[in-house]
Formats: structure tokens, sequence, C-alpha cells
């Protein structure tokens, strides 16, 4: 086994979140540690033309705006690792993790960063279609259909919510659902059935993403009736999959509170979890937004509380050994 790491901070993920939290805590002189984990940059590197954060006029690419944010962590003092923590021990002090090789990592306060993943529906053509049409976020990727068909695929709250969004820049948005009821709540459905802009296609299923053109793009679904099982085409150019998200907080039952979608749980307005030194920032609690502006925003009151408590820890071991 290898020997022991220790810092005051260490970082678990390597998105917005976690890299804006190291940016903070090394720029307070903690060093921190970020371990990468399996994706590192996080949904990021799988989002093509980014156009809704701050600061660059242009559209940006999504694995460049990553690859900017490790290189100003590590500029200003960030160790990274590319490692996957497969254990964590919270009931100790420092906390302990140890990754897939056996490396022990410890530290005196922990940044979870871990992200959540969108839900897709696990076709082949699915995943052959994103970037060229298929989307799990309305909020990221609507403003580039405007004025096109576009469809939602879903039945809760995330693909009212979607469709409704959508409206802003299509005049033509298809809600498509499995079953003959949604699950949303009420007051959703009641906007959603007073849209003109929204229509409802019930009892379908999506079996395929067709693609089309020079260069290749979406042109619409092939979709089945579950009720007669009779197959036909809904045109679109922007199809949208919205059966909701499973945050990466696996490693943390019965150590950390989760809430029922599976997300930590942090007291109202701040990223404490409830463990007193474990931060929790971005998507992993955060059911509400899931925008890379507002992860980094998260990551950087993690990086500030932390540091607070380290500072609070020090002044209290000093007057204990006065």
């Amino acid at each position: 086994m290898s020997d022991v790491k220790h810092t005051k901070l260490l970082v678990l993920g390597s998105g917005p979140a976690g890299w804006t939290a190291a940016i903070y805590a090394a720029r307070a002189g903690l060093k921190p540690i970020v371990v990468e984990g399996i994706q590192p940059g996080g949904q990021l590197t799988t989002t093509t033309d980014v156009e809704n954060y701050p600061g660059f006029r242009d559209v940006i690419q999504g694995p460049w705006l990553m690859e900017e944010m490790k290189a100003q962590a590590v500029h200003v003092g960030t160790e990274a690792v590319w490692d996957h923590i497969n254990d964590v021990d919270l009931s100790v002090r420092p906390f302990r993790l140890t990754g897939d090789g056996g490396q022990v990592y410890t530290c005196d306060t922990l940044v979870i960063a871990t992200g959540a993943q969108a839900k897709w529906l696990g076709l082949p053509s699915e995943e052959h279609a994103k970037g060229k049409g298929a989307s799990a976020c309305a909020t990221c990727d609507g403003f580039f259909y405007r004025g096109k068909k576009v469809t939602v695929i879903g039945g809760g709250n995330t693909a009212v919510e979607e469709a409704l969004y959508l409206t802003n820049h299509s005049d033509d948005v298809t809600l498509i659902h499995r079953r003959d009821e949604l699950r949303a709540e009420k007051i959703l459905q009641d906007r959603l059935f007073a849209n003109e802009k929204i229509t409802t296609l019930w009892d379908h299923t999506v079996e395929e993403f067709m693609l089309g053109g020079d260069p290749e793009a979406l042109t619409g679904l092939r979709v089945k009736n579950v009720k007669t099982g009779e197959e036909s085409i809904v045109e679109c150019k922007g199809a949208f999959v919205a059966i909701g998200h499973a945050p990466a907080t696996e490693l943390f039952k019965g150590k950390l509170d989760i809430d029922d979608d599976g997300y930590l749980v942090v007291e109202q307005g701040t990223p404490r979890t409830s463990v007193p030194g474990v931060y929790a920032c971005g998507d992993v609690m955060d059911k509400h937004y899931r925008q890379a502006v507002t992860a980094a925003g998260t990551g950087c009151m993690a990086a500030l509380d932390a540091e607070k408590y380290l500072a609070e820890l020090e002044f209290a071991e000093k007057e204990a050994a006065e």
C-alpha cells in the first residue's frame, strides 16, 4: 500500500464546482488535493458548445473550459490526482479515503463535488445523436434550437419544466410521454396544458433518434404507441431527454444525510453537510439549477466555509494548549 497522503482540504470531483473550490482553497494557502475521479472534468467534458458561461463573448468548448479551470487550479497550488475513491470513512478525524489502487488520503476538511449524471434512454442511436440534436439540458442547449421544432421526452417535473422553458425559443414543442398521464406537480401540468406552443404525445416511447444531412444532425424521432404498437415519425431538430438525474452519492450512503432523490442534504443556503468539516457543492447537492456557473458558485462557498472551519479549529487547539 502507498504512503498516506494528507491535506488540509481534499476535493472529490473535478467539474466546475471541484476546480473552483480548489482555486479558492489554494489561494488561501491550504494546498488542496483534487481527486479527479473516473470522469475528469465532469459533465462539461461531454458538452461541445458552451454559450452561457460568463466571460466569453464567443461560443467555447466544454472540454476546453475544464482544461483551463484545472490549469488555473494547479497554477495557484492545487495538486491534481487521477484516482477513483471507493471507500470513505467520515467517522474518524482526519477523514480517511481510499482509492482504487489502495492509496489512502486523509484530510481535515472534505469538499464533495462528485456531480450527477443525466439519465438517458439507453438507445444506441441516442448515443450517436448526442451533440447532434440530442440533449439532456434545455437550459444549456435550448438556445441553439430557436425557431425550430423540438421535443421533450419524459413525464415528471423535469420534463414539464424543460418543455415550458423551450417555449422561450420555439413555437413548436412536443412532449412525448410513455403513459397517459403526467407525474409532474399539478401546477406545472396546468401551465403546460395552458401553453399553446406545447403538444403532448401520450402513450409513446422513443425507439430511434434519426439523423441525416451533411453535417449529420437530428431530423426526427421514430416513436411507438405502447397500446397499439403502431410506429410513426416525429420530426424535430432538437430532442431533450428529461427523465431525471442520478447524483453520484453511492459512496456516502449511511455516512451523510441524503434526500429521497439521492442528493446530499446541505444546510439551507450553505454547502455544509450533516458532518462538520464536510461540504457538498455542485450537482451532487443541487437538483434545481444544475448549471456550470451555479456549480462554480457553490464550489467557492464550500472552500470559503472550509477555510473558516479550519481557522476555528486551529484557534480552538491553540486555546486548549495554553
